[in-house]
């Protein structure tokens, strides 16, 4: 980290508020070797907790200047390391506060961006979003507020951002983490004046939990990507060996692709499989909707929507 970035940083984090020109000198000198380093990334961490009243412009700043960090810092790109993930949640729980609207912002787009992120930065960040939906309040960095009384439409932007991610627990798809957070967000808020959207949100993401196909492919392990571009660098290797390296990992592969075995099911036909409720299905769901009691509104929907797409196939 250059002298002048860290006098910008800790000048910018004494005032305990940051101006566009400070903005734009930390942009120019953070990006001067095309990257971000940790120690630039620390500095800007330290500057966003002194920080009281966060502009637009360095919360737009703070977001762009971490994800580029925790995604783009190493290889491969698009994806964080354990190190990383570490690094980022202790930074995000350093001021001992409960996370602020940039911090989830960021925390949002990692999900929404990476191509996969380590379990415990998943889990971390489930765990922040519930929270925030629940306890905070405030203006968000997309537009609307959160509210600790209701579940709002702004709020609603953020489940979907996150459940839906790229790099959440089940990627474009909803997993049983995820169903069941919204399963006990809606519990606590049943009887408040939440967003229509609320509703649309939970039938579909739970929906999406029980009948929704996620292709096993759809999310590799930072790791495996490491091995794939290794391979791909590597200008010694002959096709002879990748093949034989292939039948080795994977037996069935060349019956698969000559034809001379059964490629198994289409695509079709795994998409409808995923669409049967199991018994096990069915006894979660049972067992979430028994939590509250009864079966208020929010399942009744859910109910009439399984039971309609159900009728469909």
């Amino acid at each position: 980290m250059s002298m002048h970035f860290a006098n910008i940083a800790e000048q910018a984090a004494a005032d305990g508020g940051i101006s566009n020109e400070e903005i734009l000198e930390m942009r120019r000198a953070g990006w001067a070797d095309g990257k971000m380093s940790r120690a630039e990334a620390q500095a800007i961490f330290a500057a966003q907790h002194a920080t009281t009243n966060p502009s637009p412009q360095w919360s737009d700043f703070f977001v762009e200047a971490i994800q580029q960090y925790v995604l783009e810092g190493s290889e491969p790109r698009g994806y964080a390391s354990e190190d990383e993930a570490q690094w980022l949640i202790a930074q995000v729980k350093a001021d001992g506060r409960v996370c602020s609207m940039t911090e989830l912002e960021l925390l949002t787009r990692i999900i929404e961006k990476a191509q996969n992120v380590p379990d415990a930065l998943k889990a971390f960040v489930l765990e922040v979003l519930e929270d925030e939906v629940m306890n905070g309040t405030g203006p968000t960095r997309d537009g609307g507020e959160l509210s600790e009384t209701h579940v709002s439409e702004a709020e609603c932007s953020l489940i979907r951002r996150v459940i839906f991610g790229s790099a959440g627990d089940r990627p474009a798809a909803v997993s049983r983490s995820e169903a069941e957070m919204l399963f006990r967000i809606k519990d606590a808020t049943e009887h408040s004046a939440n967003a229509p959207e609320f509703k649309r949100l939970f039938v579909q993401g739970v929906g999406n939990y029980l009948m929704g196909f996620s292709a096993p492919s759809g999310q590799i392990s930072r790791e495996r990507q490491m091995e794939l571009d290794a391979f791909v660098a590597d200008n010694k290797a002959s096709v002879g060996g990748f093949m034989g390296k292939m039948a080795m990992a994977s037996p069935n592969v060349f019956g698969v692709i000559f034809g001379k075995r059964d490629a198994g099911a289409s695509r079709e036909e795994q998409v409808s499989e995923h669409a049967e409720i199991t018994g096990t299905e069915k006894d979660w769901l049972d067992a979430q909707i028994e939590l509250n009691g009864k079966i208020d509104a929010y399942d009744q929907a859910l109910l009439d929507f399984l039971a309609e797409e159900s009728d469909r196939r």
